[in-house]
């Protein structure tokens, strides 16, 4: 609920704290005093728009603070914390309107948008009155009031989940039929993609090995003369090393016959021989494989082009290659079940169409039937605040398609005046007609999820026996919600749990607005001065007390 409404330098009130208390508050004051100041700067915090006009003469920024208490509102702090703002028990909401055109808004002291601003505060306060309502303006709220005077809001909930079901399969369903041509252009190029890396029958590492053969081929007679010649120098040819070396080798074991000191040499040595031996032979070996074939090296130029080719193609390395193909052919499985797909969806919302149907015409049905109520009830309220030939009606036009909310839209329909067929309320109501329509439409199903409610011109061209009964109903909406009401009247004051009196006055001058918190007795002078004007007598002052005696066993 709204706790503490701050004001600085906006319009005549140059700076005003008002503490507002749960159950109902009233505000009153003489004509001009200010009263309706409050409700635009109230509105201003809920998003209203901001001109420099607003702006106290002399000052550079008008500011606005509205504290809110949220403790008992999970769904609102749920709200603030998907948008960024921190709380916990408590919202403040700071805006700054200055003639610099650069206005600010703050939400418990983190900068804010208007855009948010007009997302949250609906949640807070809804105001009722000439300005004003952010309910019963707006048609697209008239189903949700509807419902919830019917009961039905988890029927609609459950509806609103089979729709969304339907959605999503409509649009997977176009997503399917979506340009079937493309859809089989990119199917051919998949199988083809697919095709052609398979009969490559690519190898991981062989573009490797296989340009280390062509070398091999390529340079074939250089690698034969260098191999052959080591081998004829090591073991084969005219004055081996190998035949030299075992030489040495003996004459070194015989000279270790005499030393044996030279038996260690003579170990090395042949170790050295054994290795050159083996070297020898394995050149040897290496040289009998290599032989010129000029077919081969066409097979190895074929092949690697190939590989090239499918390199530039798709991925550099034959590994990406082959992983890009395991991609295409998943894609390719994907395809091929297209059509069992479209049949399995098909099939599934069919189904569902049928429970929608069936779902929607069992909320329209009971829609028909809560309205018929709603419109006596509404009627009925109406006339007991001194709306005698009012007519409420609830107008119902089919969509061509079943939509989120059902299958229907909803407006409420108004006419005040008799001879007048009820029209659209949201074009016709004047602001004291959608005072008293939102207060009878509260009297009919007072639950709400707003915490704060704000009625301004209530009262309007009603006389003292039905403004008590206005008072009487302001009072019962109060005891679910917090209410705070803008009245001229005496009998609807005489219900107030905390009155207010906004008063002007003149300073030096300049003129400013103050609203203070009425004691008891100061009420009784109040109210006084709201049925007699500027001259109190006793007989007023005990009339005074008789209407808030009596108000307050009405009220109770």
């Amino acid at each position: 609920m709204l706790t503490d409404l701050i004001i600085k330098n906006f319009a005549i009130i140059d700076e005003l704290h008002v503490s507002f208390r749960p159950g109902l508050n009233m505000l009153t004051g003489e004509t001009g005093a200010g009263k309706s100041i409050i409700i635009d700067a109230v509105n201003l915090i809920l998003g209203g728009r901001a001109s420099s006009d607003l702006i106290r003469t002399g000052e550079e920024d008008a500011v606005v603070e509205c504290l809110f208490d949220i403790a008992e509102y999970e769904d609102i702090r749920n709200k603030l914390a998907e948008s960024g703002i921190e709380t916990n028990a408590e919202l403040l909401i700071k805006r700054i309107v200055s003639r610099s055109g650069r206005n600010r808004v703050f939400m418990n002291g983190g900068m804010a948008t208007t855009s948010l601003l007009g997302d949250i505060t609906p949640l807070l306060v809804n105001i009722y009155g000439q300005h004003e309502s952010q309910t019963l303006l707006r048609p697209e709220n008239h189903l949700y009031l509807l419902d919830e005077f019917a009961g039905i809001v988890p029927l609609r909930e459950q509806y609103a989940r089979l729709h969304e079901e339907c959605r999503k399969i409509v649009e997977e369903l176009r997503l399917l039929e979506a340009d079937e041509r493309e859809a089989f252009r990119r199917n051919d190029l998949l199988t083809f993609q697919s095709n052609e890396i398979a009969e490559a029958a690519l190898v991981p590492g062989e573009d490797v090995e296989l340009q280390e053969e062509r070398q091999r081929l390529l340079h074939g007679e250089k690698l034969i003369r260098a191999t052959s010649g080591a081998y004829d120098a090591l073991y084969d040819g005219d004055g081996a090393l190998l035949g030299i070396l075992r030489s040495i080798i003996t004459e070194v074991e015989e000279a270790g016959i005499v030393d044996n000191a030279l038996a260690a040499f003579s170990a090395r040595l042949n170790e050295s021989y054994l290795s050159l031996e083996d070297t020898a032979l394995s050149l040897r070996d290496y040289g009998s494989r290599l032989e010129a074939d000029p077919g081969r090296l066409q097979e190895l130029d074929d092949r690697l082009d190939l590989i090239y080719r499918l390199k530039k193609k798709y991925l550099p390395t034959l590994e990406g290659i082959l992983n890009f193909k395991e991609e295409v052919d998943a894609e390719l499985e994907t395809f091929a079940q297209r059509g069992e797909r479209h049949s399995d969806l098909t099939e599934s919302l069919q189904r569902l169409e049928i429970s929608l149907l069936e779902q929607g015409r069992e909320l329209t049905q009971k829609r028909l039937d809560a309205s018929n109520r709603l419109n006596t009830a509404m009627e009925t309220e109406l006339h007991q605040l001194a709306m005698k030939n009012a007519q409420f009606s609830v107008a119902f036009t089919p969509y061509e398609e079943p939509r989120s909310t059902g299958m229907e839209r909803v407006e409420f329909l108004f006419s005040p005046n008799p001879g007048e067929a009820p029209k659209p309320l949201a074009r016709i109501a004047s602001g004291g007609e959608l005072s008293r329509l939102m207060l009878a439409m509260k009297q009919i199903h007072p639950e709400s999820d707003v915490p704060s409610l704000i009625f301004d011109e209530v009262d309007t061209g009603i006389g003292g026996a039905v403004s008590a009964m206005v008072g009487k109903k302001l009072k019962r909406v109060s005891c679910n919600q917090q209410v705070l009401c803008i009245t001229h009247h005496p009998q609807v004051a005489a219900f107030a749990d905390h009155h207010f009196k906004v008063n002007k006055t003149t300073e030096s001058g300049r003129t400013r607005t103050t609203v203070d918190l009425l004691s008891d007795e100061e009420r009784v002078l109040e109210v006084a001065r709201m049925l007699s004007g500027t001259k109190i007598t006793e007989k007023t002052l005990e009339h005074a007390r008789e209407m808030m005696e009596d108000a307050c066993c009405d009220g109770g």
